[in-house]
């Protein structure tokens, strides 16, 4: 049996229209609002920079210039992938110098996890209930993170001399700051009922986070680790520009001395180590979290 929908008068339709219409111009106007302050404190952040535009076009040619000089050989005129062997002439001591910088990443990140893994159940807010423990805890990872990690790479070799070890305590520092944010946030959305029991059951503090905590967390803490490791290891590289040990020492050399070519291969051995990393340490990630999706 057919049906009819019954009609509303039309007074009421243009009633229910104008409404309508009234309702969807508020957020268009706070959208144009938004869009409107964005554009101009980037004018006003472009003048206080100043930013010249006109400059900018001017020297654009130059910028992908010297990209077309990085891929041409300084002997013969042609490009460098048509001679491996001259680009990559030094890729024995451009190997070792990267698996430096791989390890200054690794040990690096290592002590960063460690010290923000420790430091992260003091500045959890549902773990610590005094306000000055936690708070003095969150402004130390505060300060390890906010300053940046080349600064305190410059300071170390100022302290230790040019090496490894100041590049390991910059990204160290730096990482501590980042995991310890990081994992203080996953410990703060966990379940709570395990903590609880644990607590009514009349377990101790380090007790309560060995049975009850960890258990939720450790998955999490181990799949930021490796995102930070993929950080630390670009981050390498550019700490040795100031010193720091690594790859970075012998591509700024090149950059100084105007080693187009080694400068490429360098930034090449360079980008395709990031990516396998990255790769490597995805998978890892993935399987790490499709583990803690599937425990009970």
């Amino acid at each position: 049996m057919a049906t009819t929908l019954p009609l509303l008068p039309d007074a009421r339709l243009a009633e229910l229209l104008d409404g309508y219409r009234a309702a969807g111009r508020a957020p268009r106007r706070r959208a144009l609002a938004l869009a409107v302050t964005i554009a101009v404190l980037a004018l006003l952040a472009g003048h206080v920079a100043e930013v010249d535009l006109s400059r900018l076009g001017r020297h654009l040619g130059d910028f992908f210039g010297y990209f077309d000089r990085l891929t041409a050989l300084e002997a013969g005129g042609g490009r460098v992938w048509t001679d491996p062997a001259e680009w990559f002439w030094g890729w024995r001591k451009w190997g070792l110098l990267l698996a430096d910088t791989l390890l200054i990443a690794y040990a690096g990140t290592a002590l960063g996890a460690l010290g923000g893994f420790l430091l992260s159940f003091v500045a959890a807010a549902n773990l610590v209930a005094n306000p000055w423990t936690r708070g003095m805890a969150r402004r130390f990872l505060e300060f390890c993170r906010t300053v940046p990690d080349i600064v305190f790479a410059l300071i170390f070799v100022i302290a230790f001399g040019l090496g490894p070890v100041p590049g390991v305590l910059a990204i160290a520092i730096h990482s501590i700051g980042a995991l310890g944010k990081l994992f203080s946030e996953v410990i703060e959305n966990i379940d709570s009922k395990p903590v609880e029991g644990a607590a009514a059951a009349g377990a101790s503090w380090v007790a309560m986070l060995r049975f009850a905590v960890l258990p939720q967390v450790l998955p999490n803490f181990a799949s930021y680790a490796l995102l930070r490791f993929e950080v630390n290891v670009r981050q390498a590289s550019v700490l040795g520009f100031v010193g720091a040990g690594g790859i970075g020492q012998d591509l700024i050399e090149a950059i100084r001395k105007f080693y187009y070519n080694d400068v490429a291969a360098i930034l090449v051995l360079i980008i395709v180590t990031v990516m396998l990393i990255d790769l490597g340490t995805e998978r890892l990630r993935h399987r790490l979290i499709g583990a803690m999706e599937r425990s009970p």
